[in-house]
């Protein structure tokens, strides 16, 4: 009787697998299959891994998502563009103003606009402060998920400096949908350059300070150290690109490559690895946050003055104070939070380098007041396809050190 109650345990179990899309080739005596997740808290969000195991090397290693979809994508198509902004901050929560960026230039492609040189400076400002308060999350996180808790503290007490000044210019920390077509919903509040200025300066001693925790520290070396290797020519394969392109030695920025918003008028560095493991990424990502912080000390320094939005009422809100004296300001106010504005038959591509890679919104307009098709490059979604690839061969304890290296967030890959 207990064997036919196992065989029947078994039988149940299969069928329960099969109804999940999961194909599970026949076991034998070495390996065997578990689940990592989805409630897990190194895979950063609701994702589950299957894992085929012979002892605690992984065989195999397929990720399952879909477990927070959303339906973000889909949404974009019914609200209008100018709404659509708000949508954009929730996908990579951590990245929300160059998810903004991202989806507010290709609307301005097809509208055929550009904001002025100080619209666009503090863009770029804003964009690069944002590069570094995300990476300052991964760098927390990725240290929490393999056992160095300190480093988390260190990390978040820079990135609270900067959540302040996007409080301070837009009143909310985390979604601010602050970068939109025509340019940005407000311009820098008074003493806001100052404070940036305060964060330049004190921020390369931080990062000293983290460095001096863990470059040369031997657990972390062993942990990270010829880990989740993937070479530059299986990067391009996957369309894996961002950091961890840049860590395979391959220097590419499409800020320099391809610029948009002025960033060919900025001086910085790509840096870049040579082994390609979990290790170099962490050397380019805290290289990264110090150009970045160049990029922001040069936008300070050379800030333009005049506008900072595009001079078309249709587009961009009168200010408030034109709407205590013009009724025609007030008409154009109701008119563009109603109905929206109406971009010409088209479509277009902008790329960008997001903290995780190329982000951009394939946006398709049809002449009325809402996108026909809004499509997100999601750098996440490529980067997560690269997990089986660096994870197998190693052992279980290694995954989550393979996908806190890769930095990817959810909310984007279940949009």
């Amino acid at each position: 009787m207990a064997n036919i109650e196992i065989e029947r345990l078994i039988e149940q179990s299969s069928a329960a697998t099969a109804a999940q899309g999961i194909q599970i080739d026949a076991l034998d005596a070495q390996t065997m299959v578990v689940n990592m997740g989805p409630q897990h808290p190194s895979t950063h969000g609701v994702l589950r891994i299957v894992l085929e195991l012979d002892g605690e090397v992984i065989v195999r290693a397929t990720p399952h998502m879909g477990y927070v979809h959303t339906g973000i994508e889909k949404e974009l198509e019914y609200q209008t563009y100018l709404k659509g902004v708000t949508l954009t901050d929730r996908m990579d929560y951590v990245s929300a103003l160059i998810n903004n960026a991202a989806y507010t230039l290709s609307i301005e492609k097809l509208l055929g606009i550009e904001p002025p040189p100080r619209g666009q400076c503090l863009r770029v400002m804003l964009m690069e402060m944002q590069r570094i308060a995300s990476h300052l999350v991964w760098l927390g996180t990725h240290l929490l998920d393999i056992g160095a808790m300190t480093v988390f503290f260190y990390a978040f007490v820079q990135r609270e400096k900067l959540l302040d000044m996007v409080e301070m210019m837009s009143g909310v920390r985390m979604m601010p949908s602050w970068i939109v077509p025509g340019g940005l919903r407000g311009d820098a509040p008074e003493g806001w350059f100052e404070r940036g200025k305060d964060f330049c300066d004190g921020f390369p001693r931080a990062i000293d300070e983290i460095e001096a925790l863990l470059n040369a520290n031997p657990i972390f070396r062993e942990r990270t150290q010829g880990v989740g290797i993937l070479p530059a020519e299986e990067c391009f394969g996957l369309g894996v690109g961002g950091p961890t392109l840049r860590a395979a030695g391959i220097s590419y920025d499409i800020r320099k490559a391809i610029p948009y918003s002025g960033y060919e008028n900025y001086s910085f560095e790509i840096p870049t690895g040579q082994y390609s493991d979990v290790y170099d990424r962490y050397r380019v990502r805290m290289a990264e946050m110090l150009q970045s912080r160049e990029i922001i000390k040069q936008c300070i320094e050379n800030m333009p003055d005049g506008p900072i939005n595009v001079d078309d009422r249709k587009i961009v809100p009168p200010p408030r104070i034109e709407m205590d004296n013009s009724m025609e300001a007030v008409i154009h106010h109701f008119k563009l939070w109603t109905e929206g504005f109406h971009p010409p038959v088209g479509e277009s591509y902008v790329p960008l380098e997001s903290p995780k890679g190329e982000i951009g919104f394939y946006i398709v307009s049809d002449g009325s007041n809402r996108p026909w098709r809004a499509h997100q490059r999601p750098p996440c979604f490529m980067n997560l396809q690269a997990l089986s690839r660096m994870c197998e061969g190693r052992l279980i304890a290694d995954v989550v050190a393979v996908i806190g290296s890769i930095d990817i967030i959810l909310g984007e890959i279940d949009r």
